[in-house]
């Protein structure tokens, strides 16, 4: 080296730094990929949301089917929910219970979706009966529980 001439050789803190992160552009364009297949996914996340909890109604059903089974064994007649010991909603609250109908040969116990649960629009309500017809399992978007045959498979199969 000569005096008076700078030296041309790089030194560590001379050298350029490397950024590192992301920039506006990637973090908007992940963004948006996230948004995009969110938006296929949530629909078919919620209806099997739906599904699962309609679970819960089936089980109060069960249950209020033995408990009207207990009660006529020891009654002459079925009887309504105070009688038989039920609450009236299910057990994680999802549907509503109530008896429409109990005489001396027959009954009838309804769950209808309560809460969030009444996007279920297809098998919104839920009807089990026993009358001289034998069991009889019914579904439907409102209280008549019109669903056609498949659709009813389905509620009451998951």
């Amino acid at each position: 080296m000569q005096p008076g001439i700078p030296s041309l050789a790089i030194t560590p803190r001379s050298r350029p730094r490397r950024q590192r992160g992301f920039t506006l552009i990637e973090t908007m364009i992940a963004v948006s990929i996230a948004g995009v297949l969110s938006s296929i996914a949530y629909p078919s996340l919620s209806g099997h949301v739906l599904r699962a909890r309609r679970t819960d109604a089936l089980v109060a059903l069960m249950q209020a089917q033995l408990a009207q089974e207990r009660f006529r064994a020891n009654h002459s007649a079925y009887g309504d929910l105070a009688e038989i010991g039920m609450r009236a909603t299910s057990t994680a609250g999802y549907y509503t219970l109530q008896v429409t109908a109990h005489a001396i040969d027959s009954y009838e116990v309804v769950a209808t979706a309560a809460g969030a649960q009444g996007r279920d629009t297809t098998c919104r309500t839920l009807r089990l009966g026993i009358g001289s017809s034998g069991l009889a399992y019914a579904s439907g978007p409102d209280a008549a529980a019109s669903n056609p045959a498949d659709v009813n498979r389905k509620c009451w199969n998951q």
